[in-house]
């Protein structure tokens, strides 16, 4: 979808669809207001008539209005006046998109930017707006016969700021709300993507090309030989009951001086995941395909990012396997080895995802990055815990987890911090090996991050666990594309572009 800027009189928009807000209690925003009064009061009239009540995301449609120029007028509810929260306000914006898209309307202004949002500025309200028109109208279709498309998609929005002074905040605003939908759904496009298909060369496959079409991007991919070479023996110990190869994926993104260090993202990207010999229960099993979730994430932060053309360095680190069950596959109680040199009771097959993010943590220390966060959809114990609301963050330096939390709350992409105190981390003694890879049932999200910690020794790290939030189940089945607007939102602070 293309995205303008503009500041104007709403009766004068000569346009598909101008979206306007409606209060309840008949009470009309600036832009309804100056749309009421070149109508002679038309909208008004209806809502004496009770057409429209003005509930938070409650909608009506009017046809050509005299003394409006615009085809038709999108009238928003937005709930009570002064009460409107992030919350609600996100509400009427997705569905002020799904109603667009569905009549058809080709091209709309929207006049929705200008309604006051408590404790959010215009900068915030215009980023949200084009980074919902992004995501709300995302489809995955590619593998339908029959598409389901609309016949006339909604293909250009303009965004309206009340005054032309507006418009030097707002538009770097719709461009990073834009690269951040965008990405969001590069995200989901990979999630969404069966197994089959979606395997680790595939991830590989698709760095090369996402390095192939964005500016400062560049890709490394590493083979099994390669990995034997490094000694990234703890993700070949997953890999050896699949057929599939593993893959190192290296993302580089170059957007300010190549000597300054880099924010390392380091994403958990189990292609399928079994549980290998600790087989899964089948309910279910075929949502293991989202095990790659956090790589998948690492994309989209990649290409957020390089499309917003933030000012940063960045390296996105993915090691890519399935976990599959096989005559050589791992087995509880083997002991493995790692790459920094920490050896590795298995417990439990089915806890492979920490497994192969503690190579790739000491991997990413060689490159000598400023910090590094890793995603991953790693424990079941996040949903027990946190639902499928909030993503569970721990860290070794409070400073980088208040920073995730504040862009999280910014970016309506939420998280809450666990502890990593030492008593959880004896829970991990192995009498035969440096650590165990499981804990024990008790706090399983909490001992997962200590695990972590134990690999991420002498780097500013923090962990996302994103079991809960990457994906939905049931009738809407799919990726969410989450944490990308929270690591767009920390990745626009530290190149000092905050909304």
């Amino acid at each position: 979808m293309e995205f303008a800027v503009k500041s104007g009189d709403p009766a004068r928009q000569r346009t598909g669809c101008i979206v306007v807000g409606v209060y309840e209690r008949r009470r009309l925003s600036e832009a309804a207001q100056r749309v009421d009064q070149a109508s002679d009061g038309a909208i008004t009239q209806l809502l004496r008539r009770g057409d429209l009540a003005g509930k938070a995301a409650e909608t009506l449609f009017l046809p050509s209005l005299p003394g409006v120029r615009a085809e038709r007028i999108l009238l928003v509810g937005c709930g009570r006046e002064k009460r409107l929260e992030a919350r609600n306000y996100r509400k009427l914006v997705a569905e002020a998109a799904r109603q667009l898209e569905g009549f058809g309307a080709g091209d709309a202004t929207l006049f929705l930017p200008e309604l006051p949002v408590r404790n959010r500025d215009l900068p915030w309200r215009v980023a949200t707006l084009a980074e919902l028109f992004e995501t709300t109208l995302y489809r995955f279709d590619a593998y339908k016969s029959e598409p389901d498309a609309p016949r006339h998609p909604l293909r250009q929005a303009t965004v309206a700021v009340p005054r032309r002074a507006d418009l030097r905040r707002a538009q770097p605003a719709v461009e990073l709300g834009q690269a951040a939908g965008r990405g969001a759904n590069v995200t989901r496009d990979l999630g969404n993507t069966p197994a089959n298909i979606c395997t680790p060369a595939y991830l590989g496959e698709q760095a090369e090309a996402l390095a192939a079409r964005l500016p400062g991007v560049s890709a490394e991919v590493l083979g099994p030989e390669q990995l034997e070479e490094l000694g990234l023996q703890a993700l070949l110990a997953v890999a050896r009951g699949a057929e599939a190869p593993p893959r190192l994926v290296v993302l580089h993104y170059t957007g300010t001086d190549a000597a300054t260090p880099p924010t390392a993202l380091v994403g958990k990207g189990i292609t399928f995941d079994s549980g290998g010999i600790s087989i899964k229960p089948s309910a279910s099993m075929d949502e293991m395909k989202y095990d790659m979730s956090g790589a998948a994430a690492v994309f989209g932060a990649v290409h957020a990012a390089a499309e917003a053309a933030l000012p940063i360095n960045l390296l996105g680190i993915v090691p890519a396997t399935e976990n599959m069950p096989d005559g050589r596959a791992m087995r509880p109680g083997d002991i493995i080895p790692s790459l920094d040199g920490q050896t590795i009771e298995v417990l439990n097959t089915d806890a492979e995802g920490r497994l192969v993010l503690a190579d790739a943590l000491a991997y990413a220390r060689q490159l000598e990055p400023a910090e590094v966060i890793d995603l991953a959809t790693l424990t079941g114990a996040a949903i027990v815990g946190l639902g499928h609301h909030r993503h569970a963050v721990m860290g070794n330096t409070p400073g980088l987890v208040r920073d995730l939390l504040q862009a999280g709350e910014r970016a309506a992409d939420p998280g809450w911090e666990l502890p990593l105190d030492p008593e959880y981390d004896e829970q991990l003694r192995s009498p035969f090996a440096d650590v165990a890879n499981i804990g024990g049932q008790p706090a399983g999200t909490i001992t997962a991050g200590c695990f972590l910690q134990r690999f991420a020794k002498g780097l500013r790290w923090a962990h996302l666990d994103i079991a809960g939030t990457a994906w939905k189940s049931g009738e809407k089945k799919g990726a969410t594309g989450r944490p990308v607007p929270l690591l767009t939102n920390f990745l626009a602070q530290r190149a000092g572009r905050s909304l």
